[in-house]
């Protein structure tokens, strides 16, 4: 019995449709799931703060906007280098697609009012493009497993509590998910079809990864590994070599001629000297500086950085059903993929194909974090891309399950149960990584899983609680209520472009001053962080007290906390009286 036979909704009925009716039930299916998961982050995005990182891309997408105002009025004054430096010298250490997205929502924002907040106008294409991730993993697993666990795999990685943190971030991590797991589908559809649509598709998304982050980069080194595997397989099965890396060469080939070209077009600061800036661009990621990170109660902030960071972390913040799906998903499918291999199958393209496919791109994610010298400092975001290809295999794994679960109650004659063990297992497989994500959220940094004991574990084997200062959205109520008129605040971690857009947001009170010094503040916060400890006792110092006037957190673990100075704190208290 297939996989594809083993779960989904009603298979046999499903079976008889004609194949134009699969088509559109899949996009239907996957437009809803984009939709939703867009409406969810939506539904949710006024409780998050806003990161570090966030408050450099509005900077640059403003100025971005600048230049597309400038292009809709002056098309030759726009393209010339003067403008184009002026306007794209802004954090150009980051490709241009996902920044000008954010622009464009915000110029829409600006003439059609779309949004409450404009803070949620530049961080609605990147939730837009975690709709897509999700509906790229549902149709992939739906196409090669079935309909139900295309929706596991959706699911089970949109609510990876990390990734739906991210997920509402104007920022750079879930689009470059996004836009690699379409490569690899784009690449995979090119295998299974003829024409040039698809392999001009995959060359197209491949520029669009390429002009969003330098994770790109793995994607050539893992589809060329792909292809040089299946040529190795038709060599041992004795089928046509050629015949089997006709396909991928052609996507291949797509990938090297328009790829670049839509990176360069794309990117307007790469018109000019575009070789010399390429080559600081790349230099600036190969030779990246590095920042802190706690892991096991130690700081690290230099080489060497210990290896088993990513295992760690992925253990640790990946919701166990979704790892144990995988597992078994990895196991059952390797076994069926060795064995065709043992037996010569003809026909092994075609039926594990895409399981080494899944399987390089959770490789290629993970393999530059096998050297001691990869900064550890942007956490599990900088593996995300491993994510979907989990996810799959997790929905693979669950497919499996079902299907000797579905198999045993038939043999045992209970015929009602059979065709409730899908929907039922799915629900199952689901339901934690839902109930994690949406419970952590707004911490979602500070999240970790049961199997380390949740946040309060994780504290207690020294692992990282927050950083990128985003936890300042959860003392807006606080400071609105404690800071005085004209009041002054020491932000600590958040960055000034971040406090910014919560005042734009109308979240914060705009009279509030942000100042760069506890000395200077009437109220100052802390995000804890191993290495930031000092700047709590410069707080400390400044107000005369180690008695935080307010703490908050996730399950009982502090994340955020306030020093207020002892004059607000007293003539607080002579107002109660």
């Amino acid at each position: 019995m297939s996989d594809r036979a083993r779960i989904g909704f009603d298979v046999r009925r499903w079976e008889t449709w004609p194949h134009a009716w699969k088509e559109w039930a899949l996009r239907v299916l996957a437009m809803a799931i984009g939709v939703g998961v867009v409406g969810v982050l939506l539904a949710t995005s006024r409780d998050l703060g806003y990161a570090r990182d966030e408050g450099f891309y509005f900077h640059a997408a403003r100025r971005y906007a600048e230049w597309f105002s400038l292009l809709a009025d002056d098309r030759a004054a726009a393209i010339r280098r003067g403008a184009v430096d002026a306007h794209f010298v802004t954090n150009h250490e980051h490709p241009a697609f996902v920044k000008s997205l954010f622009a464009l929502s915000h110029l829409a924002d600006r003439r059609f009012h779309l949004f409450d907040e404009p803070g949620t106008a530049f961080r609605f294409p990147a939730m837009v493009l975690a709709g897509v991730m999700a509906m790229v993993t549902f149709l992939w697993g739906a196409r090669r497993i079935g309909v139900a666990a295309g929706i596991v795999a959706s699911l089970s990685l949109v609510f990876m509590p990390r990734v739906f943190y991210n997920a509402h971030l104007a920022c750079f991590d879930v689009p470059i998910t996004a836009l690699f797991i379409s490569t690899f589908y784009a690449y995979d559809r090119t295998l299974e079809t003829s024409g040039i649509r698809w392999p001009v598709t995959t060359g197209v998304i491949f520029g669009l990864a390429l002009n969003t982050k330098h994770n790109s980069w793995f994607l050539p080194i893992a589809l060329s590994a792909h292809a040089m595997a299946l040529a190795l397989v038709a060599w041992r099965t004795k089928t046509s070599v050629r015949g089997a890396v006709r396909r991928p060469i052609a996507a291949l080939i797509a990938m090297a001629s328009i790829g670049p070209l839509v990176f360069v077009l794309g990117w307007p600061w790469l018109w000019f000297d575009t070789w010399a800036r390429f080559k600081e661009y790349a230099s600036f990621h190969l030779n990246h500086e590095y920042y802190n990170m706690e892991f096991l109660g130690q700081n690290y902030w230099e080489p060497p950085m210990p290896r088993l960071y990513a295992p760690v972390m992925t253990l640790a913040t990946v919701p166990f059903v979704t790892l144990a799906c995988a597992a078994v998903g990895l196991w059952v499918r390797g076994r069926d993929a060795v064995k065709g291999l043992r037996e010569r199958d003809e026909d092994w393209q075609s039926r594990h194909g895409t399981t080494l496919l899944w399987v390089m791109g959770v490789l290629v994610s993970y393999g530059a974090w096998t050297s001691p010298n990869t900064p550890i400092f942007g956490g599990t975001k900088h593996w995300m891309n491993a994510y979907p290809f989990l996810a799959l295999l997790a929905g693979a794994g669950l497919a499996r399950a079902a299907g000797a679960l579905r198999e045993e109650l038939e043999l045992r004659g209970i015929s009602r149960l059979p065709t409730a063990v899908a929907p039922i297992c799915a629900a199952l497989a689901i339901g934690s990584p839902v109930v994690q994500a949406l419970r952590a959220h707004p911490w979602g940094l500070s999240a970790y899983t049961p199997i380390v004991g949740g946040a309060p574990g994780a504290a207690s084997l020294g692992l990282n609680r927050t950083f990128w200062g985003y936890t300042t959205g959860s003392l807006v109520d606080y400071l609105n209520r404690e800071v005085p008129k004209n009041g002054r605040v020491y932000p600590h971690d958040t960055a000034a472009p971040a406090w910014d857009m919560l005042q734009a947001d109308g979240r914060l009170r705009k009279d509030i001053v942000a100042v760069w010094s506890a000395d200077e503040a009437d109220i100052a916060l802390y995000h804890h962080e191993m290495h930031m400890q000092g700047q709590e006792y410069q707080a400390w110092v400044a107000f005369g007290t180690v008695q935080p006037d307010i703490v908050r957190g996730l399950d009982g673990v502090p994340v955020i906390w306030a020093y207020k100075r002892q004059s607000l704190a007293t003539s607080g208290q002579s107002q109660k009286k």
